[in-house]
């Protein structure tokens, strides 16, 4: 992946500059305006909902009332006794209808009672034989059950079956059901009228209502995308629509909710209010993108701000970066023509005072120290060549004191003198381990050998005084560690602890492996010390414990424990180089 990316990354540092500013800024800008015109729209739609919401509660509330006058403009006629015996009287004698006179009785009902009868379009009075008398616009009847041959149809008609099977209640329907056209600019209330005495069935009362009243109760709004819908019919059926061709757009749905998903598919919102009288749903409808016409300007705008931020950050990045990579250019033309030989014209180059320029004359500094490098370098080399003629010179020494001390070695044999051959042959031997053939390590045991001929001159020298003993593990012998690293501590256990102290001493020198650490202890019981700040003022403690952090690291520990007359014990702890932490 990450060289992928780096595959697609543009070589030159000024296109980088350039998209990257682009990117920091036109991203950004774009995510705001969306979210803007997502926030807006969402704002937009809430708004209209519930602006829609209240004012469709506020029109079913109207209409409530003026249906409910029409439910007590039933319940006022069945009440009427005249009207009643009318229509009792006519199941009695068999031979009567309903007449003129029960006409005007119908009329001066609806009169006499103050009854609002603006949006009635007719009122249709029916025995039980179905004949009607009505009242209403001047040609009202009843419709296509005025004729002898429609009366018979009644009975088998639905909406007649709903109305007997409500046992008394009113009933709203869609349309008109007088007329056959489903069209009409009416709708019906029937009421199946029963006496009240015995709930025998006496008639049936038909109230046309014009569907205008609709437009009253949403209180002149002007807005064509309000509907009235019954959510019982199959197709649907739409009993008011402020726009007949809105009706087209879903005419054929099965049932209110396949209309819902149909409009929606056509980009309308929808919101409905459930109407309590009539159980019918006040719907409200309206074209969404004519609703986010402000949100969709909102979007619009954002996106010419974020070309033109996007075009400003273009120029500003081609001279942002222009002024970064011309001084690196010149950086780079000055390393070309120092990499050809040519440094006066590297010398040349001008610098402005940045970070660049700053590289520059760092630059510009080193080219000229190497110049002056490159000449100390063939004197060195002079000086390296004479150094290596004084160190042939110098390894004469070594051999001329090898054969002067073995010269010595028997000359002691031929007189007989074993001290001075013996501390001939330990002078001999710990001086070849010291120099060690030049290598800075030595194994345990070698450094052992040389403590071995150190304390066989120190006893020859004080008579056998001291007792020199070893403990130290196995696994410790060959391993490589710092030379004359042990030895200078048993040094100073002589000089500082055993040689002040009056009569024989002692020195111990433990060595054991511990959590890949190497410990070693030199201990002595000779005088002490009063305070471990004497032991700093030595030079072969001080020399070993600078050597011994230098090599080993921040790791290694020289501890120091001493009491007057109680000896003193040092202790070095590191971690070997040839041992590998498990």
């Amino acid at each position: 992946m990450r060289h992928a990316l780096r595959r697609l990354r543009p070589r030159k540092l000024r296109l980088r500059i350039l998209l990257a500013m682009v990117m920091l800024s036109v991203p950004p800008l774009i995510l705001l305006g969306y979210i803007s015109y997502n926030i807006s729209k969402n704002t937009i739609v809430r708004n209209h909902m519930d602006n829609n919401e209240h004012n469709l509660k506020t029109a079913s509330e109207v209409a409530d009332l003026l249906l409910r006058n029409v439910v007590n403009m039933h319940r006022l006629i069945l009440a009427n006794d005249q009207v009643r015996a009318d229509l009792k009287a006519v199941g009695e004698d068999g031979g009567r209808i309903l007449d003129v006179r029960a006409a005007n009785r119908l009329q001066n009902v609806v009169v006499s009672n103050l009854i609002d009868t603006r949006h009635i379009d007719s009122i249709c009075l029916f025995d039980r034989g179905f004949h009607a008398v009505c009242y209403g616009s001047t040609d009202a009847n009843a419709g296509i059950y005025a004729s002898p041959q429609g009366r018979l149809g009644i009975s088998g008609s639905a909406w007649y079956r709903e109305a007997l099977a409500a046992k008394g209640r009113e009933l709203f329907f869609a349309n008109n059901v007088l007329q056959a056209s489903p069209s009409s600019g009416s709708f019906s209330s029937v009421k199946v009228l029963r006496d009240p005495s015995d709930y025998e069935t006496i008639g049936l009362l038909v109230i046309n209502l014009k569907k205008s009243m609709f437009a009253q109760a949403m209180n002149d709004n002007q807005d064509s995308g309000f509907l009235v819908l019954d959510p019982a019919g199959s197709p649907v059926s739409v009993v008011y629509a402020q726009d007949p061709a809105l009706v087209q757009r879903f005419g054929d749905a099965n049932g209110e909710e396949e209309a819902f998903r149909a409009l929606h598919r056509m980009g309308y919102l929808t919101i409905g209010y459930r109407n309590d009288t009539t159980g019918w749903t006040f719907l409200h409808v309206v074209k969404a993108s004519r609703l986010l016409q402000d949100s969709t300007r909102i979007g619009l705008a954002t996106a010419w701000f974020a070309a033109f931020i996007g075009l400003i950050a273009l120029l500003l990045s081609l001279f942002v970066s222009g002024s970064i990579t011309r001084p690196l250019l010149q950086l780079k033309k000055m390393m070309i023509d120092w990499s050809k030989g040519n440094g006066e014209q590297a010398q040349r180059t001008a610098f402005d005072e940045d970070e660049v320029g700053a590289i520059g004359e760092t630059f510009r500094r080193i080219s000229s120290e190497n110049v002056q490098l490159s000449e100390r370098l063939v004197h060195s080399k002079l000086k390296e060549r004479e150094a290596e003629l004084r160190s042939l010179q110098a390894q004469i020494k070594p051999h001329f004191l090898y054969n002067t001390l073995d010269s010595i070695y028997w000359m002691a044999v031929i007189a007989k003198n074993k001290e001075i051959a013996s501390m001939a042959v330990a002078l001999s031997e710990s001086f070849k381990l010291s120099l060690n053939k030049g290598k800075e390590t030595i194994p345990v045991f070698k450094e052992l050998r040389h403590i071995e001929h150190y304390m066989t001159i120190q006893n020859l020298r004080y008579k056998g005084r001291f007792r020199y003993v070893t403990e130290v593990e196995p696994a410790l012998m060959s391993l490589e560690i710092l030379k004359l690293l042990l030895q200078p501590l048993v040094e100073n256990a002589i000089y500082h602890g055993l040689e002040p102290k009056i009569g024989e001493g002692e020195v111990r020198l433990t060595g054991k492996l511990q959590d890949g650490m190497a410990i070693f202890t030199v201990e002595d019981d000779g005088v002490g010390m009063a305070s471990q700040e004497q032991t700093h003022g030595g030079y072969g403690l001080g020399n070993v414990r600078e050597r011994l952090a230098l090599f080993y690291g921040p790791d290694s520990v020289l501890t120091v424990r001493t009491a007057p007359d109680e000896g003193t014990s040092i202790e070095i702890r590191f971690r070997p180089l040839d041992i590998k932490e498990g």
